[in-house]
């Protein structure tokens, strides 16, 4: 099966309730960058993107990375998501690097660094893991 293109991502992006807080940058073989794109609702007190957002980028990013890979696997679930944070994220767009590990039949592992827009050290690393249905869609041919 053929994994969904960039143009692809944007439509299932838009038609799951995402639209304007997600931005795929670059899909390559097991790597997806996406860009959340931070606003006042995504801030604590103090100017700093919460926890739940940089969770919510890290579990969207790793969705989008599978998908770039395995094709329209939806109903595709989070089984772990292990997040530690590693410094306080600056109040602006934050970039989601996601690295698929392992690549299975049934479980799909990635690595996640999450950035503040144009720093060089993470603002957190991830770990997540997602289950894919065992019953995946069957490819048409045209």
């Amino acid at each position: 099966m053929q994994g969904l293109t960039r143009e692809e991502l944007e439509v299932v992006i838009d038609q799951r309730a995402a639209r304007g807080f997600f931005k795929i940058e670059e899909l390559r073989d097991r790597y997806a960058r996406v860009r959340f794109l931070t606003d006042e609702q995504h801030l604590r007190p103090g100017g700093t993107v919460s926890g739940p957002a940089l969770m919510r980028l890290t579990d969207a990013a790793t969705y989008f990375a599978i998908l770039a890979q395995v094709g329209p696997v939806f109903d595709a679930v989070t089984s772990n998501l292990n997040i530690s944070f590693l410094r306080r994220p600056k109040p602006v767009d934050v970039i989601a690097e996601v690295n698929l590990i392992k690549l299975g039949k049934r479980l799909v592992f990635a690595e996640v660094k999450l950035f503040s827009e144009g720093d060089e050290e993470p603002v957190a690393f991830a770990t997540c893991t997602y289950a894919l249905p065992l019953n995946k869609p069957k490819q048409t041919s045209a």
